[in-house]
């Protein structure tokens, strides 16, 4: 159940704020969002891709009624300083009906830590091949020895008293709450990886809640190119990820941009627009108004109604 008494049914009417914690600075319960998505008790989560964050943008994306927002720290120059107000920004923004995701730049523990503390309710993990890489992401992104976490806790981000130290389990400390609602996923992208994701999963996949599989990044490291392909070995490998993850009862995840819906229908969460396709589909624009608005002579006298010579 999520703050307020809200249920799942409730997701139709409140969206993400039925899971959303008792303050915005806080992740929401995205760990249970997704296992309802992966459980059918609500729809996929629908996500913007903004692989152009600034707070600007932020402010737009908030309101566009996704359910998260993927925000590339990986692939984009943003400070500690500016991912911070990125992620505030869509959670305050849309009053908690969407999420921040942040895809961090690398393994790095000070990164994840930085991206939870800042209120991300997932961080997304990138190039995750082996065991002893998943054992350090999830240490890294964890509190208290319980779940061998090495997550510092920061003391002027949940001050006891005040609202973001707040607990949706009052039985639980605020850190232990913070483990549960934050969301860890990692992303396998390459043929390493896929091969190791059962030990993987073995190892620590009680912490790891959804896998996405990098298409683009996994192709490359098997020497092709695109973003899908029909290789014999490439669709082995894909089949090889999809056991691995129905074997472990794990949900997956992946693109869906072109609007081929049944390719994402086994999606626990997928992203389905994004800022940078926005500003690509313009380049049409653009090339009509070339075509249409052709050399002239700007020195007669035209009319600004009827756009011909008088």
């Amino acid at each position: 159940m999520a703050i307020n008494g809200s249920k799942p049914e409730h997701v139709g009417e409140r969206g993400m704020q039925a899971y959303r914690a008792p303050s915005l600075a806080q992740p929401h319960r995205a760990r249970q969002a997704l296992r309802d998505a992966y459980e059918g008790k609500i729809g996929p989560l629908l996500g913007f891709y903004m692989a152009l964050p600034n707070v600007m943008n932020a402010k737009v994306a908030a309101q566009l009624e996704a359910d998260f927002v993927w925000v590339d720290w990986e692939h984009s120059p943003l400070d500690v300083e500016t991912m911070t107000e990125v992620v505030q920004t869509i959670q305050y923004v849309s009053e908690g009906a969407t999420m921040a995701f942040v895809r961090v730049p690398n393994h790095d523990h000070a990164n994840i830590g930085f991206a939870l503390d800042a209120g991300a309710s997932a961080v997304i993990v990138p190039q995750v091949d082996t065991v002893a890489q998943a054992q350090h992401v999830v240490s890294s992104s964890k509190f208290g020895k319980v779940v061998n976490g090495t997550r510092s806790a920061p003391p002027a981000r949940w001050v006891p008293g005040l609202s973001t130290a707040a607990t949706l389990d009052p039985s639980s400390t605020i850190w232990e709450n913070l483990n549960k609602q934050a969301a860890l996923i990692i992303q396998i992208e390459s043929e390493v990886g896929v091969k190791n994701l059962d030990d993987i999963l073995t190892e620590v996949g009680s912490q790891i809640d959804v896998v996405w599989i990098g298409l683009i990044d996994l192709r490359v490291s098997m020497g092709y190119d695109g973003i899908w392909g029909d290789e014999p070995d490439f669709l082995r490998t894909i089949r090889l990820c999809e056991q691995t993850l129905s074997k472990h009862g794990k949900p997956t995840a992946g693109p869906c941009f072109d609007g081929n819906w049944a390719r994402a229908a086994n999606k626990t969460f997928t992203v389905v627009s994004g800022d940078w396709l926005a500003l690509a589909n313009e380049r049409e624009t653009i090339r009509n108004a070339r075509t249409n608005l052709p050399a002239t002579d700007k020195r007669q006298n035209w009319s600004s109604t009827s756009g011909v010579a008088k």
